[in-house]
């Protein structure tokens, strides 16, 4: 699957969560005898298409990965219980719960002494172990310290700006930390085979 299909089905229902709270921020739905806030309608939207995202990247590549899934089941789990409550707290909660889950898969392939990272991007970013291993650690420290951010942002900000961290602040984050890991890159890059060594 090409770069750009694989970055649309990751934005994609992102987008759409924020796409569906703009639109319904300022509003209350009713129903069945209930009244829900935009941003609870907006989740309820983002629970299916996100789903469908998965289960459509799945049968284009022929799989996803534990990540993918873990993502899936967390929004389900806690984007359910925001709209079972009706408290848009437990959704809010669930990027928290995402970046320690990482963290911690992360760091127990490192005890292993093998790199999650690794084998998501060892085709598209040759590096050496060495490379790969501090590139490693410091994303485990970059997930954690999202973790503490998210959980900062919504405890004392407004859902407004929640949304435009979620939507855009990570987006953001996520560049930055790759910029500033170019050293990683340069100083760690696997040089390419030769012929022989193809061959």
């Amino acid at each position: 699957m090409s770069k750009g299909k694989k970055t649309l089905f990751d934005l994609g229902p992102v987008i759409v969560f924020f796409a569906s709270y703009m639109a319904l921020r300022n509003r209350v739905i009713e129903f069945a005898g209930h009244e829900y806030s935009g941003f609870i309608v907006a989740t309820a939207i983002f629970i299916p298409v996100l789903l469908v995202s998965t289960f459509l990247y799945w049968r284009l590549a022929g799989k996803v990965s534990r990540m993918q899934v873990s993502v899936a089941v967390i929004a389900v789990v806690f984007g359910g219980m925001s709209l079972w409550f009706n408290d848009e707290r437990f959704f809010k909660i669930k990027p928290t719960i995402t970046y320690l889950l990482f963290a911690g898969i992360l760091a127990a392939g490192m005890i292993r002494g093998k790199s999650g990272i690794q084998y998501v991007m060892d085709e598209s970013l040759p590096l050496t172990t060495r490379g790969w291993h501090l590139l490693t650690w410091r994303m485990i420290a970059f997930f954690v310290c999202l973790a503490g951010l998210n959980e900062f942002i919504w405890r004392t900000m407004s859902t407004n700006a929640w949304v435009n961290f979620k939507t855009f602040g990570i987006f953001i984050l996520f560049f930055l930390f790759f910029f500033l890991n170019r050293d990683v890159f340069v100083k760690y890059s696997k040089p390419p085979a030769s012929e022989g060594e193809a061959a």
